[in-house]
């Protein structure tokens, strides 16, 4: 018994058991600071709680078990994580309660990787040197895309830590403007022809926009006043040109990674690297040969592209330039000893492989599959952008899109002679107007789409039986169809500011640069699943409310036919869901800069040390 109650006495009194009851309390004060804690946490955003930042003093332990090894790992990764730590949030004050009382100072090395500015993501691939060779650049001398091409990519390039050259004919149609800032950098003589005829070389140079522009000089080849005149003339003159930019290459020594070429016209340029330049310093250099349109190739017989360029005759085999066992073909050689070849499209990549679409190249471009990529090309948003554009009645941006672009249609109508009305559909048709772009299937519906609610506009020459049926048309349907049988800068910018839909109906594109200005300018394309057309414009779901276009894929003119009634229903009976699509089309990121950085990811797989 008396036991029993020095034990109740020693319970009341505490003297036993004080530590436990201490404990006990720190418990329960934790459990309540924990609780505070977490009832914060989902109380705040979801995104404030994704990333909590830990107590400073765990920090300071985990630096201080291994301070020697820890410095110059976070020296090093202080930049990459620079922007993440900018990112982070202070842990909830109930964290900071909990922390310890002698909380060390944090170190030294978070604070300059919080400080850190964020890196520029144009700048952490390594540099690469770059060559362009081809016939045309903008605005120096332009017929295509071709030309916007050489034009927008380097510009692009220089953006992404590439140094970049431009070797180009210097023809006499470049306007003097361009000519009169040229600076002489050096002539030669340069062997050419199989007899060993000799040609002059000179280097005109001007630099643009973070890019060098180097001019090949002959009068005897380039003193005519447009790049193509006909193969039998064009075919001595792009020998020439091909051997004399790598010769200009050697004569400046700067040797670059990668030498990119483009077309028929500068196709030999992997050959002659290969041949003629294989004890130089060029010989390091990797060869790119992109194709733009397979259909153009420099076929000429044997004996006159042996004499003009000199090659030697084991070149002119069936696996090389011999084509037709009488023929060389210039584009066909140059497929065959360039390291990679590219296309403006992936899907026009594997078109060409076939024979549709091949151009008698289709078993070629098979055995080189290997080395065959597609990269979609992009537009220039410098030149390019309804925001800025000059040349528009009226600028707009996606958020005042849908007035303006009303106000653009009546100014066009107006300007054309067309029927003021903004509520009628107005299809726009810029394009060079041959049986490529599927004008053969424009003519043949134009009758049936035409009504009291539709206007067609039409800007390009080309062919005489396709500008004498536009003719016709805008004859017959007068106030509703306007026939530009030109192209006029301006007047192009002015279609696609204020139509409503684009037609482009190709039999084959490999990639087209219309549709995407068109989308980018708030207009809806109507396309034929080819090529970049369907890489690049996809279809309308009446389900999902997805889409940024409405196409068609067999080449047949009821297929689209019916894609245009579709358009015009969608806007006529949908005209909500329309303009959705419309400011879609806007917010789609259109530029040249992910399609430079495929390029640049493609040069850095070729020159990897």
């Amino acid at each position: 018994m008396i036991k029993k109650k020095e034990t109740k006495t020693s319970k009341k009194s505490g003297t036993p058991s004080g530590a436990a009851a201490a404990e006990h309390k720190a418990e329960a004060a934790k459990k309540s600071a924990v609780k505070e804690m977490t009832e914060k946490i989902q109380t705040a955003e979801p995104k404030a709680a994704a990333v909590i930042e830990p107590p400073k003093a765990k920090i300071a332990e985990a630096v201080k078990e291994a301070p020697a090894a820890a410095q110059p790992a976070k020296q090093e990764s202080a930049p990459a994580a620079a922007p993440a730590a900018a990112k982070k949030i202070q842990a909830p004050e109930a964290a900071k309660e909990a922390a310890p009382a002698e909380e060390p100072a944090e170190p030294a090395a978070e604070k300059s990787q919080a400080a850190a500015p964020a890196p520029k993501a144009a700048c952490t691939s390594p540099r690469r040197s770059v060559v362009f060779i081809g016939s045309e650049c903008y605005p120096f001398v332009k017929t295509g895309g071709l030309g916007d091409v050489m034009y927008a990519l380097p510009k692009a390039l220089v953006k992404q830590n590439c140094d970049v050259k431009v070797i180009l004919p210097r023809y006499k149609c470049i306007p003097a403007e361009y000519q009169n800032k040229m600076i002489y950098r050096g002539s030669f003589e340069m062997d050419l022809c199989a007899d060993g005829r000799s040609f002059y070389v000179g280097i005109m140079e001007y630099v643009w926009d973070g890019v060098v522009y180097d001019f090949i000089d002959n009068e005897e080849f380039f003193s005519s006043g447009n790049p193509y005149i006909s193969l039998i003339d064009d075919i001595p003159k792009y020998c020439y040109f091909a051997k004399a930019a790598l010769a200009a290459l050697n004569y400046m020594d700067w040797v670059p990674d990668i030498i990119h070429c483009h077309d028929w016209q500068a196709a030999l340029v992997p050959v002659y690297l290969r041949t003629k330049f294989v004890n130089t310093k060029l010989t390091t250099a990797k060869t790119i040969l992109t194709i733009h349109n397979l259909r153009f190739q420099g076929i000429y017989n044997i004996p006159t592209i042996r004499y003009w360029s000199g090659l030697p005759d084991y070149v002119f085999n069936k696996d090389a330039l011999t084509t037709n066992y009488t023929d060389a073909n210039m584009l066909k050689g140059g497929l065959a000893y360039a390291n990679i070849i590219t296309t403006v499209s992936q899907t026009y990549a594997g078109e060409i492989q076939s024979a549709y679409y091949g151009e008698t190249l289709d078993a070629h471009l098979r055995y080189h599959s290997g080395k065959l990529r597609g990269i979609v090309n992009g537009i220039d948003y410098d030149i390019w952008n309804p925001e800025t554009d000059a040349r528009l009645y009226a600028n707009y941006g996606i958020a005042d899109v849908l007035d303006k672009k009303k106000e653009n249609k009546r100014k066009l109508q107006e300007e054309l002679g067309l029927v003021q009305d903004e509520q009628k559909f107005v299809i726009g048709l810029i394009s060079r107007l041959t049986n490529q772009k599927g004008l053969d299937l424009v003519n043949a519906i134009i009758p049936q789409i035409m009504d009291d609610y539709t206007q067609i506009v039409v800007l390009g020459t080309g062919d005489r039986v396709y500008e004498d049926s536009f003719r016709y048309y805008e004859n017959r349907y007068k106030g509703n169809v306007c026939s530009n049988i030109m192209y006029d800068e301006t007047r192009a910018h002015r279609i696609y500011a204020g139509a409503d839909a684009l037609l482009v109906p190709s039999q084959f594109e490999p990639c087209g640069l219309t549709q995407l200005i068109a989308m980018h300018y708030g207009t809806v394309p109507i396309v034929r699943e080819t090529g970049g057309l369907k890489d690049t414009v996809e279809p309308y779901n009446m389900y999902y409310n997805t889409g940024n276009g409405f196409t068609f894929d067999r080449y047949d003119a009821g297929l689209l036919l019916d894609a245009v009634n579709r358009a015009k229903t969608f806007y006529f009976e949908q005209r909500e869901h329309w303009d959705e699509m419309v400011q879609r089309d806007m917010e789609k990121n259109l530029s040249w800069e992910n399609s430079a950085k495929q390029y640049k990811d493609l040069y850095l797989s070729l020159t990897q040390w």
